[in-house]
């Protein structure tokens, strides 16, 4: 049985993104990068790849990856549709009607049981990258086997309550 890996970015308090939906204040940092994707090369989206220095590496942990919605158009702002191409995409959302590439396999439905069936395939771990209630469910359902998070020492303090 393949191992899911939820391997996301947070904030020493928890959070994945500001309460606007946006990821200011995380590490920006080259080092912290450089690090991150040597480890985790395939983590790396496919159009940032050659930039970042990683040409033709092999995938070391993961051959799939699982996205929301949410996390999915961070990428479609900018024109990215298919950030992953070195992996199988899921792309998991109600609200989508088509996925906007052939190579991101749009889930609107069924979430819990094609996790199920990706987890019994023959291959590497499976990338949960994010999304926030697509990790809920999936938590929920005991369907997530490790945590791996990239914690970032930003904290966001309301000063309004404290005047």
């Amino acid at each position: 049985m393949r191992t899911l890996t939820y391997f996301v970015a947070c904030r020493v308090d928890g959070f994945i993104a500001q309460t606007d939906g946006s990821h200011d204040g995380f590490s920006q940092d080259r080092d912290y990068f450089a690090d991150i994707f040597a480890s985790f090369p395939e983590t790396v989206p496919s159009h940032l790849r050659d930039v970042m220095g990683i040409h033709d590496a092999e995938n070391k942990w993961f051959d799939t990856v699982l996205m929301g919605r949410k996390t999915y158009e961070i990428g479609l702002k900018e024109g990215v549709i298919s950030p992953y191409s070195h992996m199988k995409q899921h792309l998991f959302s109600r609200s989508m009607s088509q996925s906007p590439d052939e190579n991101v396999k749009l889930v609107s439905d069924n979430a819990i049981e094609l996790v199920r069936d990706l987890k019994r395939e023959s291959g590497q771990q499976i990338w949960l990258c994010g999304g926030g209630n697509l990790a809920t469910t999936l938590f929920n359902h005991r369907l997530v086997d490790q945590l791996i998070l990239k914690v970032n020492p930003f904290l966001t303090i309301l000063y309004s309550h404290l005047l």
